[in-house]
């Protein structure tokens, strides 16, 4: 099977992108999704997103980290799918169904490309959690901080520190990930004040490890440092690979950033039984 593809980034946050693929393309994509992500064997990426048709929206969005795990919301990666889709369609505006939940994507000024990424969940069966916690103040013991956990289309664990450069990512990511409280795992980030409505920003992201960004991180870590009285609704999140703004709002949590493409390219992958790696709708 021939399968043509778009390399992009956002911020370094880089993204194998499908455009409108057949169920078939979408089963051999989800049995070599391993391979594809792998930056010495195959195209390499964070995470690939696949989008297909869909009768209630400009198309269905499926995301895979590079580990293979479907995931059910990716910030960057919904801006770079915008942005092809949006040249192919000749929109402003698209309409993407994920396993997240419905997300709406446009053009903003100086060429960036913004995302609704919906609002917030907070209670513990929706991050969710193993069980009933104060999810603005979860003790996961470790010696660490407490947290906060954050559903925003995925689910996330935020702590709030003096200096996010000083934490052992590599160390603790992993561990926190597949903490027993997560029992869907978690996106982890930590973050530490900078400036009026600046945070920094380090990431570990379920199914990918450290990332140079990532945007439900990011949103979710603006929308704590709100929760937590650090900043306004409108933040700038200073990442590894660059900046994105956020702004939570009574219709959202609004992201905006840059994208970028890398390049277009084919890649042959070999058949798969027509039921193998089913994804969920």
């Amino acid at each position: 099977m021939e399968l043509s593809f778009v390399k992009m980034h956002g911020l370094g946050n880089d993204f194998v992108i499908v455009d409108m693929a057949t169920p078939p393309m979408v089963a051999a994509i989800t049995a070599q999704a391993r391979m594809l992500a792998d930056r010495r064997r195959g195209i390499g990426c964070d995470q690939i997103l696949i989008t297909a048709e869909d009768q209630s929206a400009d198309a269905r969005l499926i995301i895979l980290n590079s580990d293979g795990s479907l995931a059910e919301a990716c910030g960057n990666g919904t801006r770079c799918v915008a942005a092809v889709m949006m040249q192919r369609l000749a929109k402003d505006q698209i309409t993407l169904n994920s396993a997240g939940g419905r997300l709406e994507a446009w053009q903003a000024e100086h060429g960036m490309i913004s995302v609704n990424m919906g609002q917030p969940r907070f209670d513990w069966p929706e991050i969710p959690l193993a069980h009933q916690a104060d999810t603005k103040a979860l003790d996961l013991g470790m010696g660490l901080p407490p947290a906060m956990a954050i559903n925003i289309g995925n689910p996330h664990c935020v702590f709030a520190v003096d200096d996010a450069e000083s934490i052992a990512l590599a160390e603790l990511g992993p561990q926190l990930e597949t903490h027993a409280m997560f029992p869907e795992k978690a996106n982890i980030e930590w973050i530490s004040i900078i400036g009026d409505n600046r945070i920094r920003m380090r990431v570990w992201e379920r199914g990918a490890g450290i990332t140079s960004a990532c945007g439900s991180g990011a949103t979710a870590s603006a929308i704590a440092a709100y929760r937590l009285g650090l900043t306004d609704k409108a933040v700038t999140v200073i990442l590894d690979g660059g900046e994105l703004m956020v702004n939570w709002t009574d219709a959202g949590a609004i992201m905006t950033g840059e994208v970028s493409h890398v390049f277009h390219g084919q890649i042959t992958l070999p058949p798969v039984a027509a039921n193998a790696g089913a994804t969920n709708d």
